[in-house]
């Protein structure tokens, strides 16, 4: 029989780090798929083309870049000693850190590159010919964009969220520096793990351990069966 305040100590970072994936994804699906479609538009001006380039550079960093350098650039950025966080304390706005909002700002950011990507080669492949026809019968850039380009993404954006998803549940370092280790608040579960075998509590980490490998298992399982229908497409 499990006692009830373990039980509660291992699904309560659970709670949090499901929540958190799902806002962050959330998030991306609504900010960062209008990116996407931007970034694979063609450019008619080299300056466009250009910083087009420099953006995408800009938005891979997470993948290059230790997660604590990001979680500590963001530490600095919302410290209320910071310009940044200063603006947020006369405005009487919350500076995120140590919260759960910071949490979401943090992997928004972190994730972003792990969204963006397949979203974009998703939109690089709808034939040039579908968005000429639809900028002939549709004047309204929003109107084409959800009608004619979301459609046709579709499956690149199931498997950028699917990754996001996966990829936030499992963060350390980005919301270690932002967030700390308040349960309830920002303790997700791979903090709660990292406590756990440094208590040398084992067999409750095992038990953490083994639930986040059956989830990561049927994440993979997903994100391998829509990657395996794109190719098919």
């Amino acid at each position: 029989m499990i006692d009830q305040a373990l039980l509660s100590a291992m699904l309560t970072p659970f709670w949090v780090s499901i929540k958190l994936a799902g806002i962050t994804t959330l998030c991306l699906l609504l900010l960062a798929t209008p990116l996407a479609y931007w970034l694979a538009k063609p450019s008619r001006r080299n300056v466009v083309g250009r910083l087009k380039v420099v953006l995408m550079g800009v938005i891979a960093m997470p993948l290059v870049l230790p997660p604590t350098v990001i979680g500590f650039y963001l530490l600095l950025l919302m410290s209320p000693t910071s310009s940044f966080g200063k603006w947020l304390v006369e405005h009487n706005i919350s500076t995120f850190i140590f919260t759960f909002e910071g949490l979401v700002i943090g992997s928004i950011i972190y994730s972003l590159p792990f969204y963006v990507q397949p979203v974009y080669a998703q939109f690089l492949r709808i034939p040039t010919s579908v968005m000429e026809v639809a900028q002939l019968l549709e004047p309204s850039r929003l109107k084409r964009f959800i009608r004619v380009a979301l459609p046709q993404a579709r499956a690149g954006i199931v498997l950028g969220g699917l990754v996001s998803f996966a990829h936030t549940i499992g963060e350390f370092g980005v919301v270690l520096m932002i967030g700390g280790s308040i349960s309830g608040e920002t303790k997700v579960i791979s903090i709660a793990i990292y406590e756990q075998v440094e208590a040398l509590n084992y067999e409750t980490a095992h038990m953490m351990s083994a639930i986040l490998i059956v989830v990561g298992m049927l994440m993979v399982m997903a994100i391998a069966s829509v990657n395996k229908f794109i190719h098919q497409q």
